[in-house]
């Protein structure tokens, strides 16, 4: 259920406590010359939608905007600090508590958002106002992603290619993949990042100079479509398993009062 379809009178009827809702969130950032800046979000949105549809959950309008500045050279990107993030995430949740739901899967495509979404769930259970919990998709199948294409990249490369070819094949522009490969970066064991074991970069573009990293060129609609469909199932399960759980079991636990006894020698 797409939460802006809906009248308020549908919802009233529809939501309850302990309800779960998706949140779908990305990006809206530079994905070489091959994708769409929607790349992210356009994920997010598709895998949020099919999960919803598919266990009746809440899905709720998609934030297209995250924590992107490592991108900021390249054209287009947008980018809000992480504390404006993380703000606007923890309202927004709270917004969903206030109308009845108690748990909720930040559905997310975007790495940049990932830390910032964990402490939002923590700020949330502290509290228990609500038990939310921040979902990549690509973490949820890695040995699948890792079966399909030999150089995957962290970004822009042939995982968040076929998603998009799946998704939105007519934003993705295959007469660039090779540009994509040549000029980006295909595998991260090449690049220069780190020295004496410090990490000697903070943007994307001093590593890629066009923003890719991987081998598109390995994309098929065959691989695409299992990608997909193996993520969504994943995000179906996570939810129908964070539903049957009782509320009691996602509360903080109480104080620990003292050492417990040991068992006896």
């Amino acid at each position: 259920m797409y939460l802006a379809d809906r009248t308020w009178p549908e919802l009233a009827e529809s939501l309850s406590e302990e309800s779960v809702a998706v949140v779908p969130l990305g990006s809206t950032e530079q994905h070489g010359p091959h994708l769409p800046l929607a790349t992210d979000h356009l994920i997010a949105e598709a895998l949020a939608t099919a999960a919803a549809e598919e266990t009746g959950a809440v899905r709720t309008p998609t934030i297209t905007v995250g924590v992107s500045p490592h991108h900021r050279q390249f054209p287009g990107t947008m980018w809000v600090d992480p504390p404006a993030f993380r703000d606007y995430v923890e309202s927004f949740t709270r917004n969903l508590a206030y109308h009845g739901i108690d748990r909720v899967v930040y559905v997310n495509a975007h790495g940049g958002n990932v830390q910032h979404l964990r402490e939002v769930g923590r700020r949330l259970h502290v509290d228990g106002a609500a038990y939310a919990i921040e979902w990549m998709w690509d973490e949820s199948i890695p040995e699948l992603v890792d079966d399909l294409f030999e150089h995957n990249g962290p970004h822009a490369g042939p995982k968040e290619t076929a998603m998009i070819t799946h998704i939105a094949p007519d934003l993705v522009k295959p007469e660039e993949f090779e540009n994509a490969r040549d000029h980006g970066l295909v595998d991260l064991e090449d690049a220069d990042s780190t020295v004496h074991g410090a990490r000697t970069f903070y943007d994307s573009v001093d590593n890629s100079a066009n923003g890719a990293f991987g081998d598109p060129t390995d994309v098929t609609p065959e691989k695409a479509e299992r990608l997909f469909e193996a993520a969504a199932d994943q995000l179906v399960q996570l939810v129908e398993w964070l539903d049957a759980r009782d509320r009691a079991e996602l509360l903080p636990k109480d104080r620990v009062e003292r050492t417990p006894e040991r068992a006896p020698k």
